[in-house]
């Protein structure tokens, strides 16, 4: 197996928006709305092709300091986003999202890191940051469901305890999802990654088996700190 990961160049790189740009024709001559498509993928290209230049930046500063300054900014990033479902009381959740995000997201990442990995020094940025990145996107959209949910519920005069109980067995359909269907209908994107760099599928496994355990857990924890802390606002109305 090849011990690098193939460099693509970037003519290859712009033949792969070829089905972007079909898809964004069918929403036009469909006449349905191609702006948001459009814009989604502009920004995607401009925050992915930034953060590459970030991260070689981080990577070699190689400093705690920064590394913890890049976490904090991702959870309150990721807070702020997954209460965009919620625009009414946006302001008055996004502590209980940030908290439970850093809670849930970060015992998670702590363990996994530090007990599980391993790693040395502890905030060894090339591991570090990837890693967070994938369990607080994954608290986000958790939260972010759970909140919808939540508030949809409560909306219908649905009482808390069972509207909580709603929420979260929403939030939890996609990660459940995503379990069934890990090494059936798809190869996860860390096992993909490690598979083209020339690791051997066996180890990739195992690498995937504890995201998977991490993506599940830090969901979980994060969606129920969200649920409980939220439970104060949501309830005040109830007889």
């Amino acid at each position: 197996m090849s011990e690098s990961l193939q460099i693509i160049p970037t003519i290859n790189l712009a033949l792969a928006f070829i089905p972007v740009i079909m898809v964004l024709f069918i929403l036009y001559r469909w006449s349905l709305d191609m702006t948001n498509a459009a814009y989604s993928v502009g920004r995607m290209l401009i925050q992915l092709l930034l953060v590459g230049y970030v991260l070689t930046t981080i990577f070699a500063a190689e400093s705690a300091w920064i590394v913890a300054l890049v976490m904090l900014i991702m959870v309150m990033s990721a807070s702020w986003i997954a209460l965009g479902t919620v625009k009414e009381h946006r302001l008055l959740l996004y502590k209980h999202a940030f908290w439970s995000i850093l809670i849930g997201g970060g015992a998670t990442l702590l363990l996994i890191t530090q007990v599980v990995i391993h790693l040395e020094p502890w905030f060894e940025p090339q591991y570090m940051v990837p890693l967070a990145g994938m369990i607080f996107a994954n608290s986000m959209n958790s939260v972010s469901l759970a909140a919808e949910r939540l508030q949809a519920e409560r909306d219908r005069n649905v009482a808390y305890e069972k509207a909580r109980t709603i929420a979260f067995n929403a939030a939890f359909i996609p990660i459940v999802n995503s379990l069934f269907a890990v090494g059936l209908v798809a190869l996860p994107g860390m096992m993909t990654g490690q598979i083209l760099s020339g690791v051997s599928p066996v180890i990739a496994a195992h690498y995937q088996i504890v995201v998977m355990c991490m993506v599940f857990g830090s969901a979980g924890l994060s969606t129920a700190f969200f649920l409980v802390l939220s439970k104060s606002m949501y309830s005040k109305n109830e007889q």
